[in-house]
């Protein structure tokens, strides 16, 4: 890999097109852009806050059973990644209206058959300081 091939204007805008598609869904619930967006194999992992999720059908099942309330989050902080034309990581940070910690979610992203999935993600909450 050569450095010109990370963050590469277009690959980063597609992916970042992508992570804005991911958090839209996330916020308003919208269950079947969710399951659309990770990657449907046993290799996708997802590691929750309280949950640790191994498997598109398992993740699939979690987010079919989540409350729909309480979703709304403000994205304090965004890295994204690039690395060649089909992978990329995304990271934030984020708060909740009612919650004092900070909120933390990384993200594995890869291009198959054209289209960005999560491969694996993790979610997680530390004090704010």
């Amino acid at each position: 890999m050569t450095p010109d091939t990370i963050n590469d204007p277009a690959t980063r805008a597609s992916l970042e097109a992508a992570f804005d598609e991911y958090e839209r869904a996330l916020t308003t619930n919208d269950v079947s852009v969710l399951d659309t967006l990770f990657w449907n194999s046993p290799h996708t992992l997802r590691y929750g806050a309280t949950e640790n999720l191994h498997g598109y059908e398992t993740i699939r099942a979690f987010r079919a059973m989540r409350p729909a309330k309480g979703l709304m989050r403000t994205v304090v902080d965004r890295t994204i990644t690039t690395f060649g034309a089909d992978f990329a990581v995304a990271n934030i940070t984020f708060s909740r209206a009612d919650e004092s910690r900070i909120g933390r979610q990384s993200q594995t992203w890869v291009r198959l058959n054209g289209q960005w999935r999560v491969v694996a993600a993790h979610v997680s909450w530390m004090d704010a300081s």
